[in-house]
């Protein structure tokens, strides 16, 4: 269990560094634009990537 949860982690890790070592300017607009969104709009995007994210661990799990 702690094992996959780690596995898990280190794989997100990996993966979300993929971008600023490939492209920090683009990156960095990036987060410049995140940060200019509303409440509302982060939120509703969070919301998106769960979803995402527990649909594509049930067909694989």
């Amino acid at each position: 269990m702690w094992q996959d949860l780690l596995t898990a982690m280190a794989l997100m890790m990996v993966l979300e560094g993929i971008l600023p070592f490939l492209s920090p300017g683009g990156f960095r607009n990036m987060v410049r634009m995140v940060g200019e969104m509303d409440d509302k709009t982060l939120r509703n995007g969070g919301l998106a990537t769960m979803l995402a994210g527990l649909v594509l661990l049930y067909l694989v799990r």
